[in-house]
């Protein structure tokens, strides 16, 4: 949205009209983040006229709409009524809580996370597991005359990086059980470990490559870690207003699952949570994921 953005700082000017409504650049802003979710992947250049011929048809059909009575039916009162709970929702959201959330505190965040990552080693290893000791030991015997890792690991491994030649890509030592991780991390680069038993069988290892965690640029990732915090601050708005607020389940028969549909959203909530959680790092350095995204929809983030 960088082009809507940067157009409507300097003049909300009109960019179309319609049997004399005007369509100005911050209606169209207000379209595109409405509506994000269901665009097709455009360049910014692309995406604003298709925004504005979204708009063009929009306020024809309610023109005629208006004309045909469709105004005064009991369905579009009904609609309304939805449209303006979810109206006041997001402009509460962009007016109260998106502040909450400062420049100090994200650039916190980033050093933060940019100061562990700095503090944490990772390993890029192969590995070939086996379900016996003698098996690990007769992969040893095989490396040691010539053979090579990858292609005993395609033939062997037990693990599911097998079609991969065993490359597990990289990881820190928290990533995996204590006994490989011990094994892991002593090994020199290049390095074949002895057998490794875990609860998981026996493994082979070696290590391809040791790097100390770098953070991303600050601009790249600032994003989503506003993200990160905003959600959390979403969450904590919504703790108050529940526990300040009265809400009944009348229906009989939703009543019956209540309690079964509050342990439900509890339980995604913990694992968006966690998600969210898990994802910081990730953000930070390049490793994949990312936090979440620009939740859209009703039930997550007003589009950002």
């Amino acid at each position: 949205m960088a082009q809507e953005e940067e157009a409507a700082g300097k003049e909300d000017k009109v960019v179309a009209i319609v049997n004399g409504h005007e369509i100005r650049v911050s209606e169209v802003q207000m379209a595109t983040e409405d509506i994000i979710g269901q665009l097709p992947n455009l360049p910014p250049k692309v995406r604003f006229p298709y925004v504005v011929e979204y708009l063009i048809e929009r306020h024809l059909l309610a023109q005629y709409a208006v004309k045909e009575g469709i105004a005064d039916t009991e369905e579009y009162k009904r609609r309304l009524a939805l449209y303006q709970a979810k109206a006041l929702r997001d402009a509460y959201f962009f007016q109260k809580i998106r502040p909450m959330v400062t420049e100090e505190e994200i650039r916190k965040v980033y050093d933060e996370e940019a100061a562990k990552l700095q503090q944490t080693e990772r390993i890029r290893a192969r590995v070939i597991q086996v379900a016996t000791e003698q098996e690990a030991n007769d992969i040893l015997n095989r490396l040691a005359k010539g053979e090579t890792f990858e292609d005993l690991a395609k033939k062997y491994s037990l693990d599911g990086s097998k079609e991969a030649g065993g490359d597990l890509g990289y990881f820190t030592a928290e990533d995996m059980v204590p006994e490989f991780s011990k094994a892991a991390f002593a090994l020199k680069l290049g390095e074949v470990s002895p057998p490794v038993k875990t609860d998981l069988g026996w493994y082979i290892i070696r290590v391809d490559d040791r790097k100390q965690g770098v953070a991303q640029p600050y601009d790249q990732v600032k994003p989503a870690i506003r993200n990160v915090l905003l959600r959390r601050k979403v969450g904590d708005v919504m703790e108050k207003l529940r526990a300040a607020s009265k809400v009944e389940i009348v229906d009989p028969d939703l009543k019956t699952y209540a309690e079964e549909a509050a342990k439900a959203a509890k339980t995604f909530q913990e694992k968006q949570q966690k998600t969210l959680d898990q994802s910081d790092g990730s953000v930070m350095d390049g490793s994949g994921g990312g936090a979440a995204g620009d939740g859209k929809g009703d039930l997550q983030l007003p589009a950002q």
